[in-house]
């Protein structure tokens, strides 16, 4: 994931976050917390993690509308060093979908 450095230190906030909060899942239950307790932490932990994705897919799809290739491009056989890394646009609405 490429993105800016505030793209990134974001999502990483996010996804330490989520540690945070799943380590509190396994301690709930390894001290055989009530179910409500557990299913909620356990919700929190699920939507952080999908606000992260969501997050990650969102910073790919503006980068790769940002450095979409021309036509001209193509045609010189010219490749930047972050081609081969980028994703299309198929791929990435099954990475989009893959976290629905």
């Amino acid at each position: 994931m490429n993105g800016t450095l505030e793209e990134q230190r974001r999502i990483a906030n996010r996804l330490k976050r989520a540690r945070g909060q799943l380590t509190a899942v396994i301690e709930a239950v390894e001290s055989g917390a009530d179910c409500r307790t557990i299913v909620t932490r356990l919700a929190t932990v699920s939507s952080a993690l999908d606000k992260a994705g969501f997050a990650i897919i969102s910073t790919a799809m503006r980068e790769c509308l940002a450095e979409e290739p021309t036509a001209g491009d193509a045609e010189a056989g010219e490749v930047g060093s972050g081609e081969r890394d980028r994703l299309d646009v198929d791929e990435l609405e099954r990475l989009f979908l893959s976290l629905a």
